[in-house]
């Protein structure tokens, strides 16, 4: 497993923009969904006492998503490896996923099928972290704090839905 060359080609420079611009319109998209309900809805929930304050939440994201678009893009670099479209599918449906969650939990507001949905997310994060690590070391460990997080997220969900 080489690490990626130290110059970029262009086509190469292009896919990490690329990634990078996924990754941020999931964000983005989500971010606006989660805007719809974060005031109202959300601020009205009863929330269990490890429920972090709102302006954590951003900032964590943030980082997630770059890291996630750079996990993405080391695989792609690598695609012609053994396993690598594989790893790339799963990058792309936890993706998805990802979003999925948003609309379910602020847009649709149903705490119990967003547990459901988050529990397929957290399933795909970590298929995708192996398959990726397999490919790429860094790309798989950029994948772990994601992993972490929407494992927490998804013991809040349950507390939430327990709650509410």
């Amino acid at each position: 497993m080489q690490a990626p060359r130290s110059t970029l080609r262009p086509r190469d420079s292009a896919a990490l923009l690329g990634f990078m611009a996924l990754c941020l319109a999931v964000a983005a998209a989500g971010s606006a969904v989660t805007a719809t309900s974060l005031g109202t809805w959300y601020a009205g929930l009863v929330k269990p006492a490890f429920n972090p304050p709102n302006w954590v939440f951003a900032p964590v994201w943030s980082a997630l998503y770059l890291m996630m678009a750079f996990a993405g893009w080391r695989v792609w670099c690598r695609r012609g490896a053994p396993g690598a479209r594989l790893a790339l599918r799963a990058w792309a449906l936890q993706l998805a996923l990802n979003l999925g969650w948003s609309f379910v939990f602020f847009g649709e507001r149903l705490i119990g099928a967003a547990l459901a949905e988050i529990a397929l997310l957290f399933a795909a994060v970590l298929a995708t972290a192996v398959l990726s690590w397999r490919i790429d070391r860094l790309a798989g460990a950029l994948l772990a704090p994601y992993a972490a997080w929407v494992g927490f997220a998804a013991v809040l969900n349950a507390a939430l839905w327990r709650l509410n």
